[in-house]
């Protein structure tokens, strides 16, 4: 297990910002990870895990705790009855390529959701989704170490309390550590029923028809790089922690004339978060030299080159007010923030 002190955690962020962490570990196993956390737990030290960095802010300052950065790979495959596969896969494991991989084997349930930087590990925690799919969709269950329990345990997915955004493990972020993730697919060379317009535009079909799901793989790999959401290095519109704010869900009465409405099953609707920044007076590539918005998206904040983590967060709380001066509503960040916060 590889082991450094002081590592800067701008090393390891998308956004490429953050400062030092006191101790930082690299867990290749299972066994290496549930051990670091355990020992730094009992050392009464503050714990970060961390994967492909591409959903942390972290301040300018560090972290002054113990790192553990999730390094274990391994995907195992079984088949189920009928046309399901179940695919068990290491908390470490690069997102992307796993969604390459059903898709190359001809199993449907995850085509939309390609391009999504980050490590499997993480991806139920933010109940991860794009264009229609989401991670509740097809995950059914979780090896997870309960640092409260101090114990592994597994949970299924009636146990993850996933919601919009968000699940058991962000609503207590500092209980449970994923090891590994179970998902069921479908031996199936069609998508699921296509619900968004954007998507389907690109498709150049109509919503709710089906498609190859590598066409569908495809269509959303082009999306994402229109909006600067598929790490380049070269590409600053690509420093960042993906979308920085989560779409607002409120209250029918409380939503703008003209804004998108999505109505959710307890009865608010969900709107969005860009058509907010934008019609609040933010537009594409606003910002200063050292942090902006993206030139392809207005709700990514980006590292320019030269940025501070503070400048990220400047940017961010400017914008949360001039929507909340507009519109009376507060939108919350996606991200987690680490050693810093919105005020």
């Amino acid at each position: 297990m590889l082991t450094r002190s002081q590592e800067m955690l701008s090393h390891w962020t998308t956004l490429r910002l953050g400062g030092p962490a006191q101790r930082f570990h690299s867990a290749a196993t299972t066994a290496e990870l549930v051990d670091s956390v355990a020992a730094a737990d009992s050392r009464g030290e503050p714990v970060l895990l961390l994967g492909g960095g591409s959903n942390l802010v972290v301040g300018d300052s560090g972290f002054p705790g113990t790192v553990v950065h999730v390094a274990t790979r391994g995907v195992e495959i079984r088949d189920t009855a009928g046309d399901r596969v179940d695919v068990t896969v290491q908390a470490g494991e690069n997102w992307e390529q796993i969604v390459r991989l059903v898709v190359d084997r001809g199993w449907a349930g995850m085509e939309a959701l390609a391009g999504i930087p980050g490590r499997a590990g993480a991806a139920p925690i933010q109940n991860v989704g794009a264009y229609g799919q989401e991670i509740a969709d097809t995950l059914i269950d979780v090896v997870a170490y309960d640092r409260t329990a101090r114990e592994v345990l597994r949970l299924g997915a009636a146990d993850c309390g996933f919601g919009y955004r968000t699940s058991r493990f962000k609503s207590s972020p500092h209980r449970f550590v994923i090891a590994e993730v179970t998902f069921r697919l479908r031996s199936d060379p069609l998508s699921d029923p296509v619900g968004y317009d954007q998507l389907a535009a690109r498709l150049g079909i109509s919503a709710g028809e089906r498609v190859p799901i590598d066409a569908v793989y495809e269509a959303v790999l082009n999306l994402r790089r229109s909006k600067g959401m598929v790490l380049d290095a070269s590409d600053h519109d690509t420093w960042s922690a993906g979308s920085f704010f989560t779409n607002p869900v409120i209250e029918p009465q409380r939503l703008p004339p003209g804004a998108p409405a999505f109505p959710q099953v307890d009865g608010r609707v969900k709107t969005s978060a860009a058509w907010l920044v934008e019609q609040a007076g933010f537009r594409r590539g606003y910002g200063s030299d050292r942090a902006g918005l993206s030139t392809k998206h207005t709700l990514a904040i980006t590292n320019r080159g030269a940025a501070r983590t503070q400048d990220v967060l400047d940017l961010a709380v400017e914008i949360q007010r001039g929507v909340i001066d507009r519109f009376g509503i507060r939108l919350e960040p996606e991200p987690v923030l680490v050693g810093c916060g919105l005020s």
